[in-house]
């Protein structure tokens, strides 16, 4: 799909339409920002020159190049959107005397300016600041009433500081989730190693035993079947073994993914100052039932890390008559609660394997998740006769 976009509309990895679309928004997202252009066609109505020839000569000449930056400021990699921005800015003060719809392309500017790198936190504000200045001066200068210079200002500066918060928040949540992917790969990785040294354990001994006993067996076929008779059954109880070994290792593997996901919320909140609790007993769980309250256990520390404003947080997992049942406890500010689309989800899992979910207010304040999954007795595969 990608080879029949052209070159130049590609999104570079850094670009704003890229972080967008790696965060699970749509491209439409970032371009229905251009909507706000809107007010170049509406400035004239409050002017006393209106629709005249100039005006529509300008904008034909101008609103071309506007969306051109535009685009540009999306696709281009970071480094190259404060030029973007910088020449919207000129575009604006360049027709400002007799063209007053190209303020908006200045806010259009300022608002980009933001999105380019800056090395310190105040950079981005001094330089509205200054932009805001220059503006004024230009406006004083050429004669604007009151009312647009005073406007501009205040405009640029709030959406400007809004949408810098925006950005600071969404780049923490990117380390954050990169801190927890890293979270989840080294669990993952230790799981592997562990899995590895415990089949050695188990498995090094047992076949060692089992080339024993076939080599025994063989030398004594000939000349005493019945003691090699005696072999082979040994040899087949002894593989009946390593299966049963190997059975109960592979029940504890299955623990890993709450585990690996009970890590990454313990970065995640503690990052934040929230104390986290963990209380999980040793559950039989199918694989299909771990990941889904690996899930609902990585949902329910989204939504609190996002909404709850919490202290403390108490995870556990215990066993609930003929159900596993995990549980999340936090303090945060509670309220009305509306399962959104990720709860759903989950819940929509817990049904298809026969468990539930439920979320609940708590008591003076708080909310707790909780997610049951049936105990499921699996059969045991008998080994095959030698």
């Amino acid at each position: 799909m990608s080879g029949s976009v052209p070159a130049w509309l590609r999104a570079a990895p850094d670009s704003q339409l890229a972080g967008a679309l790696r965060r699970g928004r749509p491209a439409w997202s970032e371009f229905v920002h251009l909507l706000w252009s809107v007010w170049v066609f509406i400035v004239p109505v409050f002017t006393s020159q209106g629709y005249d020839a100039r005006w529509w000569l300008l904008t034909l000449a101008s609103y071309p190049l506007f969306v051109v930056l535009f685009t540009a400021a999306l696709l281009l990699p970071a480094r190259r959107v404060r030029a973007c921005a910088l020449g919207m800015v000129a575009l604006a003060l360049a027709l400002m005397p007799w063209y007053p719809s190209g303020m908006s392309y200045f806010v259009f500017g300022c608002v980009f300016l933001g999105a380019g790198r800056w090395r310190t936190p105040w950079g981005y504000p001094l330089a509205l600041l200054a932009l805001n200045v220059l503006f004024l001066a230009c406006a004083r200068v050429i004669g604007y009433p009151w009312s647009a210079m005073l406007w501009m200002p205040i405009t640029t500066l709030a959406i400007g500081t809004i949408l810098q918060v925006q950005r600071l928040v969404e780049r923490k949540d990117a380390v954050l989730l990169l801190s927890q992917e890293e979270v989840r790969r080294l669990a993952a990785t230790a799981e592997r190693e562990r899995i590895g040294r415990d089949l050695h354990d188990l498995l090094g001994h047992t076949l060692s035993l089992v080339a024993l006993k076939a080599d025994l067996a063989g030398r004594l076929l000939p000349r005493d079947p019945r003691a090699a008779q005696r072999e082979i059954e040994e040899l087949g109880q002894v593989a009946r073994e390593a299966l049963g070994q190997v059975r109960r290792a592979v029940s504890g593997i299955r623990a890993a993914g709450l585990a690996a996901e009970l890590a990454a919320a313990r970065v995640l909140l503690e990052g934040e100052g929230v104390s986290l609790q963990a209380e999980m007993d040793e559950a039989a769980l199918a694989p299909e039932q771990e990941t889904v309250l690996a899930l609902c256990l990585r949902e329910a520390v989204t939504n609190i890390h996002r909404h709850a404003r919490a202290t403390r947080v108490r995870v556990t997992l215990h066993g609930a008559g003929a159900n596993w049942r995990l549980q999340v406890d936090d303090d945060g500010r509670g309220g009305a609660i509306r399962p959104g689309n990720g709860l759903d989800g989950m819940r929509e899992r817990l049904q298809a394997l026969g468990g539930s979910l439920s979320l609940e207010p708590i008591v003076p304040h708080g909310t707790r998740l909780r997610a049951e999954v049936p105990h499921w007795q699996s059969v045991p595969v008998e080994a095959p006769p030698l």
